[in-house]
């Protein structure tokens, strides 16, 4: 089995990746998510990343910053967006990094492009955290649809391109680890 596994890269990936993935987000389930504190705070720069740029386009924004999971963004005379746990997009950085680390390339290429990838990812989240106040400001009725199937497809959409980029760019050189 470990010999086989050693031998065929995609199952070497699939299997490296699945169970770095699970570890991590395990450690995220039982030790990150439990203590709200770092969990609040990381939702908390979203909100305030998603009111400054409202702010930035003329949007009259409130928001509700409180510990226990309860946190909203709206545009006035809405009633906003709730913004949990689910919605901080930790599970997906967790995602893409366990992708690039695993798959083949040079560890100075992945020295930059992680973060990169993390930054905009995070910058996504927050323009998606916008739009979801926009439409519930301005098409209510359309919130679930976008926040279920529209931006959950352009994140991972994203997602899937950025690894794309790291194949098609990166990969394929000799890598001294991973």
């Amino acid at each position: 089995m470990w010999a086989d596994l050693k031998k065929n890269a995609v199952l070497k990936f699939i299997v490296s990746s699945g169970v770095t993935y699970l570890f991590l987000y395990l450690i995220y389930q039982f030790i990150v998510r439990r203590n709200t504190y770092y969990d609040q705070k990381f939702i908390g720069t979203i909100i305030n990343g998603s009111d400054f740029f409202l702010h930035l386009f003329g949007f009259n924004t409130f928001t509700v910053l409180q510990d226990l999971d309860f946190q909203v963004i709206g545009i006035d005379g809405s009633n906003g967006v709730w913004v949990g746990s689910n919605c901080n997009a930790i599970s997906l950085f967790m995602l893409f990094v366990v992708f690039i680390i695993w798959y083949p390339g040079h560890q100075k290429s992945k020295l930059w492009f992680i973060p990169f990838g993390i930054i905009t990812i995070h910058a996504l989240n927050i323009l998606r955290v916008m739009g979801l106040a926009l439409i519930a400001k301005f098409a209510p009725n359309w919130l679930d649809f976008n926040h279920s199937y529209t931006f959950t497809f352009i994140v991972y959409a994203y997602i899937f391109v950025l690894w794309m980029w790291w194949v098609n760019k990166f990969a394929g050189k000799k890598t001294n680890a991973a």
